[in-house]
C-alpha cells in the first residue's frame, strides 16, 4: 500500500471509527429518507410551492432557539448519550409520521409538527456528534477522520433519498418509508453502543452564565478567517436552495414521479462522494481561502445551469456539478473550524456552527419556497445561483483574511478569554 493510500485510510484503524461512522450513515440515510417524503407529501398535499418553504423555518426555529442549550449539553453532559438518545427521538417521530399516514391525515400542520420535533433532536444531535469524533481519533488523524465523515455523509445523502423514493414508489405507501427510517434510527442506537470515547475535557470556567452560553459564537467572531468561511457558505447555500425546490422540478418540470425526485435529490452527493474521496487522498493543504471562494463561485453557475434545465440528464449534471463544489466548500469550513477549536469548547462552537448552517439551509428553503411562488420555480433557481456568485465576488472584496487565507489552521486562531 502506498504512502497515500496509508494516510487516506488512518481513520478507518483507529477503534470506534467504523462503528461511529455507521451510526453516522444510518441516522443521514434515515433523516434523508423521511424528508424526502415529508417534502413528497406536504406537496402533494397543497401544490403550494410555499409549503415547501414553510418546512424550512420549522426545521430552523429549534436549532436557533436551543443553541445555547445544545452546546452547553455537548460540553457538560456525554455525548455518546445525547446521540443515542438523540437518535431514538428521531426514531419516534419516524413512528409518528407513519401513524399519521396510517390514518389518512390530509392536514399538513401535523406534519409540520413532527418535522419540528424532528429538528428539536437534530438540533442536539449536531453539536454532540461534531465533538464526539476528537474523542474517537487522535489529533494527527482528524482532518483525514473529518473527510470521511463528510465522504459517509454524502454517501447517506445518495442513500437516503433513492431509498425513500424507491419504498414510497414500490409500496405506493409513505408508511413504509416511514418505518424504514425508524429502522435506520434503531440502528445508529446499536451502532453506538459498543463505541468506547476518551474522557470529555473537564469544562472550563469562562465567568457567569452569559458567557457561557455565547462563548462558542463569541469564539467565531473572534476569528475573522472561521466567520468569513462560515458565514460564506451561509449566504452562498441559502441563496442557491435549489435542492428546496426538487419536488416541483421532478413533477410539474421533468413530469416523474418519486422515484425521480429521489435521483434529483441523490445526484449532488454523487458529486460530493467523488470529491470527497479525492480530497481523502489528495486534501488541501495550501491557498485554503481562494479555493473556497472559487467553489462556492462554481456552486452559484452550477445552481444556475440546474435552474435553467428543462430534461433530466442536464439537470443531474449540473446537480452533481453543486455536490461537487459544494464539498470543497464543507471539506475547508470543517477543517477550519475543527482544527482550531479549543476541546473545552467544541460543544458551544459547535452549536454555534450548527445555526448557521441551519440558517442556510432551512431558511434557505423558506427563502427559495417563496420566491417561487412569486416569479416561479425557474426564476427562483436561477436569481438563486446568481446571488451565490455575487456572494462569492463580495467576499473576496470584503474579507481580505479569507482571501488571503492559506493553511486550514489559522494561526491567529484564539480562544476566548
Amino acid at each position: 500500500m502506498s504512502t497515500a493510500e496509508e494516510a487516506g485510510a488512518a481513520a478507518w484503524r483507529v477503534p470506534g471509527f467504523r462503528r461511529f461512522i455507521l451510526g453516522r450513515f444510518t441516522t443521514v440515510v434515515g433523516t434523508q429518507s423521511l424528508s424526502v417524503v415529508a417534502g413528497w407529501q406536504i406537496y402533494a398535499l397543497t401544490n403550494d410551492p410555499m409549503a415547501l418553504g414553510w418546512v424550512g423555518l420549522f426545521q430552523f426555529l429549534p436549532h436557533l432557539l436551543l443553541f445555547p442549550v445544545t452546546g452547553m449539553a455537548a460540553d457538560r453532559f456525554s455525548r455518546k448519550g445525547i446521540l443515542m438518545i438523540g437518535n431514538s427521538g428521531l426514531a419516534l417521530v419516524a413512528l409518528g409520521l407513519a401513524a399519521l399516514s396510517a390514518s389518512g391525515n390530509t392536514a399538513v400542520a401535523p406534519i409540520y409538527g413532527l418535522l419540528c420535533l424532528l429538528s428539536v433532536c437534530r438540533a442536539f444531535l449536531g453539536p454532540a456528534s461534531q465533538g464526539t469524533l476528537p474523542l474517537i481519533v487522535p489529533p494527527e488523524v482528524y482532518s483525514n477522520a473529518m473527510t470521511w465523515g463528510s465522504t459517509i455523509f454524502s454517501v447517506a445523502t445518495i442513500a437516503g433519498p433513492a431509498i425513500g423514493g424507491g419504498v414510497y414508489a414500490t409500496t405506493q405507501s409513505a408508511v413504509a418509508a416511514y418505518l424504514t427510517a425508524a429502522c435506520c434510527f434503531a440502528s445508529t442506537v446499536v451502532a453506538l453502543w459498543g463505541v468506547r470515547l476518551r474522557a470529555q475535557p473537564p469544562r472550563a470556567v469562562e465567568g457567569g452564565p452569559i458567557d457561557e452560553i455565547v462563548g462558542g459564537m463569541r469564539f467565531i467572531f473572534r476569528n475573522p478567517i472561521i466567520l468569513g468561511a462560515i458565514t460564506l457558505d451561509l449566504f452562498a447555500v441559502m441563496l442557491g436552495g435549489a435542492v428546496a425546490l426538487l419536488p416541483i422540478y421532478a413533477r410539474d418540470i421533468l413530469e416523474g414521479g418519486p422515484e425521480r425526485l429521489g435521483l434529483l435529490r441523490a445526484a449532488p452527493s454523487v458529486g460530493a462522494v467523488g470529491m470527497a474521496l479525492l480530497l481523502t487522498r489528495f486534501p488541501i493543504k495550501r491557498r485554503a481561502g481562494p479555493i473556497l471562494l472559487l467553489a462556492v463561485a462554481g456552486f452559484g453557475f452550477a445552481t444556475i445551469g440546474f435552474g435553467l434545465s428543462t430534461t433530466l440528464l442536464p439537470a443531474l449534471i449540473s446537480l452533481f456539478l453543486i455536490g461537487v463544489t459544494d464539498e470543497i466548500s464543507v471539506f475547508i469550513r470543517l477543517n477550519l473550524v475543527g482544527l482550531n477549536t479549543p476541546e473545552y469548547l467544541r460543544g458551544r462552537v459547535s452549536a454555534a456552527e450548527y445555526v448557521f448552517i441551519s440558517v442556510s439551509n432551512e431558511i434557505g428553503q423558506l427563502e427559495s419556497g417563496a420566491l417561487a411562488a412569486w416569479v416561479g420555480p425557474v426564476a427562483a433557481v436561477v436569481y438563486g445561483g446568481v446571488g451565490s456568485v455575487i456572494v462569492a465576488v463580495l467576499a473576496a472584496l470584503l474579507v481580505p483574511a479569507l482571501r488571503a487565507a492559506d493553511a486550514l489552521r489559522a494561526p491567529e486562531a484564539e480562544a476566548p478569554g
